[in-house]
């Protein structure tokens, strides 16, 4: 069942701060993953933080309608499978 954008938006908000893995269309048929933590959202976008590796972090951002048509996927990780 769809959500609305709002309701996306309202658990996303709620999620600030946990680890997340973003999988995106890259392309026809390539996806890209990103291993990263959940930093803010705002009214249109959200952003992720990514460690690329080298201690680099950069930031991505995604629209909620990019997760409403299932253009990415997001993934909350479990804290306690990590510990």
């Amino acid at each position: 069942m769809a959500k609305s954008i709002l309701e996306i938006k309202q658990e996303l908000e709620g999620c600030v701060g946990q680890r997340v893995l973003v999988t995106a269309q890259a392309g026809r048929k390539r996806i890209a993953k990103h291993h990263g933590v959940l930093s803010k959202t705002y009214p249109a976008i959200f952003v992720v933080h990514v460690n690329e590796g080298q201690g680099q972090i950069s930031r991505i951002s995604y629209s909620y309608t990019d997760l409403l048509t299932q253009n990415i996927s997001i993934d909350f990780e479990d804290e306690e499978a990590q510990a």
